[in-house]
Parts: C-alpha cells; sequence; structure tokens
C-alpha cells in the first residue's frame, strides 16, 4: 500500500504545482499549452534579425507552398492566426505570422515610434530578410492598417491583399481609446462588451492578471495608439489606388471598427470582396473561422488576372459563431503587450 501512496504523492505533487501556478498567472499558463497545442500541430517558431530588431515569428505549412503573411493587431502577436492560419496550411499555403516589433516574443525596444508606417517598414524589412518577393498579404485590426501601407508602397510584392476588420479609414474611435490599456475591471469589461458581441465571465484572478500584464507592457500600446491618432498614415486616398484583388473580412457586430467602414473602404476599392460573418465582432478571425476559412481560400485560389468588382449590397453573411470561453477571451480581449487585437 505504501508505494501507492508514494505513487498519489508524486503524481500530486505537480498537479498542485501547476493548480497554484494557474492561480497566480493564468496568461502564462494559457501561452505554455497554446505553444505545445501548436508545436504538435507542425508550427515552428523562429526568430531573424531585421533592421536591427530581433524578430520572433511563427511559421506552418508545406514549405513549397505560395507564400501567405498575417499581420497582428495592436497588443496582439501571432498567436492571434492560430485558427485561421492551420486552415490556410492545410489548404496547401505557407503562413507566415510575425509578432510586430513591441508585441508577442518580438523585441520590445524604447526608442521605436510604434507607428503604422515604421511597423510597415519593418514587415516588408522581413519579407526581404525572408526572401520573399511577393504575398499574400492580410492583417486584422492595425495590421489590416500596416498591410494596406505595404500594398500602396510596394504593390508589385503583393499578390492579393485581405483585410480582417481592419482600420485604416480617418475616422476617429467614438469610444474611449484608453480601455485598451485596462487599468481596472471596469475598464476591462468594458473592453470585453466592444471585443464581444456576448462576452464571456472573466474569472477574478484571470482579470488580475491581464490587469498586470496591461501595467507591464501598455506603453507600446499607448506610443502606438498615440500615432494613430495623429491621423498621419490614414489609407482613404491609398486605398482607391490599389490595383491587386482585395478580400474584405468583417464581423457584423464588429464595435471597434464597424461595419460603415468595411463597406466605405469597399466603395474605395471596386475591385474588393465584402463577406459579412453575422454574431461576430472584432475578433473574426478567430471567433468565426469555420465559416470565414472557406471563403480566404477561394479567394487565395481565384485566378489572379480575375478580381471583378463584387456588388456593394447584398454581403454575405455567415451563421453565428460559438462565444469563447472565458480563457480565451482573457488571452484576447485585453490590450496588452501579447493580448488582445485592436
Amino acid at each position: 500500500m505504501r508505494w501507492w501512496k508514494g505513487l498519489l504523492w508524486a503524481a500530486g505533487v505537480p498537479l498542485v504545482c501547476l493548480g497554484i501556478a494557474f492561480w497566480m498567472r493564468p496568461l502564462s499558463v494559457f501561452d505554455d499549452f497554446t505553444y505545445l497545442e501548436m508545436a504538435v500541430q507542425g508550427v515552428q517558431h523562429r526568430w531573424a534579425w531585421v533592421n536591427g530588431y530581433r524578430m520572433h515569428y511563427e511559421v506552418e505549412g508545406p514549405a513549397g507552398g505560395p507564400p501567405v503573411v498575417l499581420v497582428h493587431g495592436l497588443g496582439g502577436r501571432a498567436e492571434d492566426w492560430r485558427a485561421l492560419a492551420p486552415r490556410l496550411a492545410k489548404a496547401g499555403y505557407r503562413v507566415y505570422m510575425p509578432d510586430l516589433i513591441g508585441y508577442g516574443r518580438s523585441q520590445q525596444p524604447r526608442n521605436f515610434s510604434y507607428s503604422v508606417h515604421d511597423e510597415a517598414a519593418l514587415v516588408v524589412d522581413f519579407l526581404n530578410k525572408l526572401g520573399l518577393q511577393r504575398v499574400n498579404l492580410g492583417g486584422w485590426s492595425m495590421g489590416g492598417w500596416i498591410v494596406q501601407v505595404i500594398a500602396y508602397n510596394h504593390p508589385q510584392r503583393v499578390k492579393r491583399l485581405m483585410l480582417f476588420d481592419a482600420a485604416g479609414l480617418h475616422v476617429m474611435p467614438t469610444w474611449n481609446t484608453a480601455i485598451f490599456t485596462p487599468q481596472n475591471f471596469a475598464q476591462l469589461n468594458t473592453l470585453d462588451a466592444l471585443l464581444m458581441p456576448t462576452p464571456p465571465h472573466i474569472p477574478h484572478f484571470v482579470g488580475a492578471d491581464i490587469l498586470r500584464a496591461s501595467r507591464q507592457s501598455g506603453w507600446v500600446i499607448q506610443r502606438a495608439m498615440a500615432q494613430m491618432l495623429t491621423g498621419q498614415d490614414v489609407t482613404d486616398n491609398l486605398l482607391p489606388q490599389l490595383k491587386m484583388p482585395v478580400l474584405l473580412e468583417w464581423g457584423a457586430a464588429d464595435r471597434i471598427i464597424p461595419l460603415a467602414q468595411a463597406e466605405r473602404i469597399h466603395r474605395l476599392v471596386p475591385q474588393s470582396h465584402l463577406d459579412v460573418y453575422a454574431g461576430c465582432g472584432h475578433l473574426a478571425p478567430l471567433q468565426c473561422t469555420p465559416q470565414m476559412a472557406p471563403n480566404v481560400v477561394k479567394f487565395l485560389r481565384a485566378p489572379a488576372a480575375i478580381a471583378p468588382p463584387t456588388p456593394l449590397t447584398p454581403v454575405k453573411v455567415a451563421p453565428v459563431p460559438k462565444a469563447a470561453s472565458s480563457t480565451e477571451a482573457a488571452r484576447l480581449n485585453a490590450a496588452t503587450g501579447n493580448l488582445g487585437a485592436q
């Protein structure tokens, strides 16, 4: 009987330690499980020196597949694409997901501007570093703004452009931008409600860890937000000059960057196609992936020479997605150094 007790003790101690770690740092534990899950799926984690900065990126899919580069949003990270990227990889594409400088596991220099223009320049340097001459380029929210600038400045590098709930138009937010670096639970709950139509409950200990992370890395988001609010990099006048096929993927209930902005981009880019997902908000690339992925693959596989204008109305409406779990929401809803998406 003693050996059974020893076995139970040996098994119980690690579980207790894991429980304590989860209670104290739930986001770190969630990260570790996310990294493990993605590694099992074949995602490779790599680093590259880009214009003097150490940039982390992830890559998956067949080595010889057509390249797709996906750029996350404000406060985001490469792992934000973990729902969509595997489906593109399964369709035969080689998917690259960089952590922008200042976010995720990339370097976080104090002397960097974190402006859209400078982040876009570093993404181009990233393409050069990896020898990616022409890619299918996609961006989510602020990442969508960044890829618009790249597509305008380097049209020969972009085969197709994909914008997911993308910022970029000269439209001032109707919500308080301070909530993207939440300092208390009230601001965190407000941010939840903006990001998701039906936000799940966040346990108190998880919320406390989000607020801790926000205090630690929020300065990057604040600097980037201040740069965006100047309007110096807006794309209203750039969009009509794009010639490549453009795909717009949008959550109908997006309160961060409302559907009206998608419809305006659609009008500015005649060769664009707009898909709208009912019941989904700003986290559409994560929460609406089963409905979204087939549309993205269809767009990527369309003959390059064929990009006919699509009607402004009606737009395609997909079914209502499932709500995120509380832990998933915790990972994606807060704009800290490696949380959330704007």
